[in-house]
């Protein structure tokens, strides 16, 4: 029976907090029912000082977004030498921005789509790049702040240079690549499998179809064919390898499939710390895999470390 006092750091202050917090209250309870001594710290600027004062042995990260999984929560652990789940701070840093892993995935031979970064406010009425493209937000997850320009529309986007943009100057204008949603999951050095996410009612996988209960439709384990399912898990493992990515993470990639079986695949992103809510997908494919939700929890307690 385990016996850690682990605290699950949860909420925040990023735009994903309501994600985190379901994340983190999920994560909590099913570690109490392995038999941990949980406690929830919902994460202020005072954070270091709780921590300091708590003397937990293991810290589980159940942050998203900014703060939460680029690198700085990480920064704090390390100095309080508070052993942590999930990825250091080096690969959460660089997971993040958008700019840098796309060039350190594609040095690794990764495919990724054709791009550039700009300051939002150098859009014009002219578009940056032949549409379809897809702009986002250099340094945000969970799909904030991702607008999807189609191929017929006849300027950029307004948002994307208004008051209301909330989500930093710098933005990258990405191709729009045709086809199907697939993810995969990594834990440890181990590809455990691809899903197929197909939103529902919704454009694309956005922030609802993520977390909104009946947003998406999660096809596990994906019908594709054998090659393309064992080229992902290959390219999902080298990209969690090549961040120097520890704990579980999860890559996602776009499949066209259209024009041939073997079509286009594209890697997006790599997610160093996947959701972890009733809707998420590592711990469905974990489960496919033959890991339950709690023993997926307790292998992560039991990786944790510092210097990740």
């Amino acid at each position: 029976m385990p016996n850690k006092h682990v605290a699950v750091l949860l909420g925040g202050f990023s735009s994903e907090r309501p994600v985190s917090l379901d994340s983190g209250n999920a994560c909590a309870d099913e570690l109490e029912k392995v038999g941990y001594r949980v406690t929830r710290v919902d994460v202020d600027r005072n954070v270091a000082q709780t921590l300091a004062d708590l003397k937990p042995d293991v810290a589980f990260n159940a942050l998203h977004g900014p703060f939460g999984e680029d690198g700085t929560i990480q920064g704090i652990l390390e100095y309080l030498e508070i052993p942590y789940t999930h990825s250091g701070v080096l690969a959460t840093a660089l997971a993040m921005d958008k700019e840098m892993s796309k060039r350190l995935a594609k040095t690794h031979g990764i495919p990724v789509a054709e791009s550039k970064v700009m300051d939002r406010h150098a859009f014009t009425s002219k578009h940056p790049m032949q549409p379809p493209y897809v702009v986002k937000p250099v340094s945000e997850g969970s799909s904030f702040g991702v607008v999807i320009v189609q191929a017929d529309q006849a300027h950029p986007p307004q948002i994307i240079t208004s008051d209301e943009w909330a989500y930093g100057d710098r933005v990258m204008v990405e191709r729009y690549i045709h086809g199907r949603e697939l993810t995969c999951a990594v834990m440890g050095d181990v590809a455990l499998g691809v899903t197929e996410i197909i939103p529902v009612g919704h454009q694309f996988y956005d922030y609802d179809s993520k977390y909104v209960s009946g947003g998406s439709k999660h096809v596990c384990p994906a019908e594709i064919s054998p090659n393309i399912y064992q080229t992902i898990t290959k390219l999902a493992l080298k990209a969690h390898q090549a961040f120097g990515c520890r704990g579980v993470t999860r890559s996602d990639f776009r499949y066209d499939d259209r024009f041939s079986a073997d079509g286009e695949l594209i890697w997006l992103e790599i997610n160093t710390q996947p959701g972890m809510t009733a809707t998420s997908l590592v711990p469905e494919i974990a489960l496919h895999a033959g890991h339950s939700f709690g023993e997926l929890l307790e292998w992560m307690v039991e990786d944790a470390t510092c210097m990740r």
